[in-house]
């Protein structure tokens, strides 16, 4: 087995130097990325296509595009985001400085999934260099030809001794998590996460698990059925339906169901006009594992009401809908993660919550709605726990960098995209300066405890409810400033602050 200690305490001593807590060297850092996605989107698309047969328009808009679109934003953003944050102050630190510093946390590791082999590794790994880390990324070996490139390029674009690209299967990863390291990131299956998770333990590390589940759709009966079937069918087999926060499985009324099939049917035709097998906008499994896996789905539950072909040559699974499932078909015991889509007829919005929330899985990464109807959704939104949640579309929530991306409970713990990695990759240290003048006030707090001493502590301890949030804190404010002043000219040294607090 590897062995990463001198790879890691070598991380770990450029750190400490300060190198990468200078405000420069990340944005030279984030520049190179920013070179490196535009030098090689080819090359990152030609390894997408290998691994995954992504398409290339596809592997721009739900890979590089958006990768570019961070880093872009991280550089417009940093000095802000590196700024010191001012908080509220009470009486008695009116004259203090208190403020938040977010500071880096310093040797981070990035274990990438092969879904997503670019985003999962490039993303994190934006938000790590703004706050000023040394970085390792773990590619996924599953994406092996993603692996070999991300491992051929990070060196030549990045500063060698704070960003490295390590690659490898299991013992590999193995031998990584075995160090100390300052913090884990990591993207992948709840079984992994939970390896992870206690090895993270063994040091105290702190860690972020983007994991997934069954993301369940509620369709209501006053959608436009037409519209609803392209944006589930869109973002249940973009990727083949390999996306963590892919619709898993759709409820609606029987009614509903039997009208959606039809519109489905349609949508597909649309999307393929030549059949999904023989178009280039449509992707395979990654590995004959996984097309096993979800080839067996096919028969886990309900009938086959579209799709349902299979080609073991190409781990092709044509986008397949089974209607009539049940919630104990074997299909809806674990995750999908591929191009089957349930249908579980329900009765209402009422029995659909009731059935996510007494799922065995947890909670979801993905919640979708589609209705017109804001009660229905605003009963979602209060009734199950999710990660994240988009109304009437599919996967859109991940798009925008001022949203948090990530999951709940057995989804997953943390969050990342635009500020949030950044925050991820920090730690809010809390700051507060004074003076060593008015030594004299500072008597209240010493021994002796005498009485008088316990009613002005009593009086400025007190809190009471606002009743007018905007006037109380102007006239808290003013107090607040004309206590400090009056503290600091008449209750000098010389005077006999002293003796009145003694007594």
């Amino acid at each position: 087995m590897a062995n990463y200690s001198e790879t890691v305490n070598s991380l770990r001593s450029v750190f400490q130097s300060g190198r990468t807590k200078n405000l420069k060297w990340r944005r030279s850092q984030l520049m190179a990325l920013l070179k490196l996605l535009d030098d090689n989107r080819d090359r990152l698309s030609e390894a997408l296509e290998k691994d995954l047969r992504k398409n290339k328009f596809e592997s721009n808009l739900m890979e590089v595009g958006p990768i570019r679109n961070e880093v872009i934003y991280a550089l417009n953003n940093l000095t802000d985001w590196v700024k010191p944050e001012k908080v509220k102050k009470g009486i008695l630190n009116m004259m203090d400085k208190a403020y938040i510093r977010h500071d880096p946390l310093g040797a981070v590791l990035i274990i990438a999934a092969w879904n997503y082999p670019v985003q999962t590794a490039i993303l994190p790994m934006i938000g790590a260099i703004a706050a000023g880390n040394c970085v390792v990324i773990k590619p996924s070996e599953i994406a092996e030809n993603m692996a070999s490139l991300l491992e051929e390029l990070i060196p030549k674009y990045f500063d060698t001794e704070c960003i490295k690209c390590i690659c490898g299967g299991i013992p590999e990863t193995t031998a990584l998590l075995k160090e100390k390291w300052d913090y884990i990131f990591y993207t992948g299956n709840s079984r992994v996460g939970k390896i992870i998770l206690k090895a993270a333990a063994e040091y105290l590390t702190p860690v972020t698990l983007e994991m997934g589940g069954k993301s369940p759709v509620y369709v209501d009966e006053d959608c436009d059925l037409g519209t609803v079937s392209n944006r589930i069918l869109w973002g249940k087999n973009s990727n083949a339906g390999q996306t963590c926060i892919a619709p898993d499985y759709v409820m609606c009324s029987k009614e509903t169901q039997d009208a959606l099939v039809e519109k489905m049917k349609i949508t597909l035709e649309k999307f393929y006009p030549e059949g999904p097998a023989k178009s280039s906008c449509y992707g395979r499994l990654v590995s004959d594992r996984h097309y096993q896996r979800v080839k067996k789905m096919i028969e886990g539950g309900g009938q086959v009401a579209v799709g349902g072909d299979t080609n073991d040559s190409e781990r092709y699974i044509a986008p397949t809908v089974l209607a009539d499932v049940t919630f104990s078909d074997p299909v809806m015991q674990d995750e999908v993660f591929g191009p089957v889509l349930p249908i579980v007829p329900v009765k209402n919005e009422d029995e659909a919550i009731a059935r996510i929330n007494a799922g065995s899985t947890g909670a979801p990464l993905a919640l979708y709605v589609f209705s017109n109807n804001q009660q229905v959704v605003k009963k979602f939104l209060d009734g199950v726990n999710s990660g994240g949640c988009c109304v009437n579309d599919c996967l859109m929530q991940g798009s925008i960098p001022t949203l948090p991306f990530g999951g709940v409970g057995s989804s997953g713990m943390g969050r990342y995209h635009g500020r949030f990695t950044f925050e991820t990759f920090s730690h809010k240290r809390g700051c507060m300066e004074r003076g060593l003048e008015m030594e004299s006030v500072n008597n209240i707090r010493y021994p002796p405890f005498t009485k008088n001493k316990e009613k002005i502590v009593t009086w400025i301890l007190k809190q009471k409810l606002k009743s007018n949030a905007n006037m109380s804190l102007v006239i808290y404010f003013m107090f607040g400033t004309l206590f400090a002043v009056f503290l600091k000219v008449f209750f000098a040294p010389q005077m006999s602050v002293m003796n009145f607090f003694s007594k």
